[in-house]
């Protein structure tokens, strides 16, 4: 099973797209997403790390704000999105989908730079311009 919980089974996949985006446009979930770029963007090495927060060092993207914000992360299950949402203040749906987009969205064969430099494209992508 996939940390982001993702399967093949598609139902009530509509409202759950929804509670995604929801997440993603939402107050908390922009603020994160802001976080988060300015903490990969911060990474010495531009490396992330599938199916774990943190491991010897490296980190996934959740990871790298986890690591900014100075959080102990040691004891939160990268298979129980709910305890990583209360951890760092966000939606479960959001926590699932930057799992998804961290740990499978690419090649199965991405290098840990390739998938940096995805993830944050895509984090990228999902902030919304501040209005003037």
């Amino acid at each position: 099973m996939s940390r982001s919980g993702y399967s093949d089974d598609c139902e009530n996949v509509q409202l759950w797209r929804g509670a995604v985006r929801s997440a993603i446009r939402g107050k908390r979930g922009q603020k994160f997403l802001r976080e988060m770029l300015d903490a990969l963007d911060a990474m010495p090495d531009k490396r992330l790390i599938t199916d774990d927060l943190v491991n010897d060092g490296e980190v996934c993207a959740i990871g790298s704000v986890g690591i900014a914000r100075s959080l102990r992360m040691d004891d939160l299950d990268p298979l129980y999105p709910h305890m990583i949402a209360r951890r760092f203040g966000i939606a479960e749906a959001l926590v699932q989908e930057i799992e998804y987009v961290n740990d499978e969205a690419g090649w199965k064969a991405d290098s840990p730079y390739s998938r940096w430099c995805r993830v944050r494209a895509w984090v990228s992508a999902q902030i919304k311009e501040p209005k003037p």
